[in-house]
């Protein structure tokens, strides 16, 4: 079972998310701050990691940069309200493997993932 790690503190979106990828066989942990994506991350025991830009403590941004520096995570969808072209090149040009943007459908996520982890 592929084990996707959640960085993300809105806890109705965390919720929504968990769900959904747990009804669609994946295995998900949850940080709700930087720190914490940091600390979770660096036990590389996680397949993919969903980034929102807008972490408490630690910014995303600079998560997505420490971890592209110190080791590499298979795969980082940037998952944001941040939604502008800048950031979005930035977030990809800082290491991320895709980004989507807050709104978004859950099937267009899940979409993202399986196409990144090769199960399409």
């Amino acid at each position: 079972m592929l084990k996707v790690l959640i960085a993300e503190d809105e806890s109705r979106l965390v919720a929504f998310i968990a769900k959904g990828l747990r009804n669609n066989g994946y295995t998900t942990t949850v940080a709700e701050d930087g720190e914490q994506a940091l600390n979770l991350a660096a036990s590389g025991e996680f397949d993919l990691l969903l980034l929102d830009l807008g972490l408490p403590i630690v910014d995303g941004m600079s998560v997505l940069q420490t971890l592209r520096q110190k080791q590499n995570l298979p795969i980082i969808i940037v998952v944001t309200a941040l939604g502008d072209q800048s950031v979005r090149q930035a977030a990809l040009a800082a290491g991320a493997n895709d980004f989507i943007a807050k709104p978004f459908k859950f099937s267009e996520l899940l979409e993202k993932m399986r196409s990144h982890l090769g199960e399409v």
